[in-house]
């Protein structure tokens, strides 16, 4: 519970402007890790340098941000938000479970930038997101989704 608080505090400016924040994330997701921008139809063939000015990619971040906004406010009471997730991102995207902790990483750095998600704030986002991935997981595992 204390670990969703202490990235809660570091949430308002994330929240402010989801899109901004969930263009950052997104494309540096793909410029770090270019195969992650496969598993992304839509956005597949856009260039590197057309990734930030991108409103699909824009729209999506903050999609990807509001569900995340969900899971730390239900603060670790989050199967009825995990599951269905989990459903789509097995069954319909097939996005390998490894692709969560990377772009936890990303958002890490993006909230420490952008949010100023100081140290503290750092380890209680990584425990965070261990445990809403390590429950990802099991979900997947439920559906037969191996990655």
């Amino acid at each position: 519970m204390a670990d969703f608080d202490a990235v809660l505090k570091f949430w308002g400016p994330v929240e402010a402007d989801y899109a901004a924040h969930g263009s950052l994330v997104l494309t540096r997701l793909f410029t770090e890790h270019p195969d992650t921008q496969k598993l992304f139809p839509k956005f597949a063939n856009i260039a590197q340098s057309d990734l930030a000015g991108n409103a699909a990619i824009s729209a999506h971040g903050a999609t990807v941000l509001k569900k995340l906004g969900e899971l730390l406010k239900a603060k670790g009471n989050h199967a009825d938000i995990l599951k269905p997730m989990a459903n789509s991102h097995a069954n319909k995207h097939k996005i390998p479970i490894n692709n969560f902790k990377l772009i936890a990483e990303v958002i890490g750095k993006v909230m420490e930038e952008k949010a100023g998600l100081d140290a503290a704030g750092q380890q209680a986002l990584s425990n965070v997101m261990t445990a809403i991935i390590a429950d990802m997981e099991a979900n997947y595992k439920e559906l037969g989704f191996t990655s």
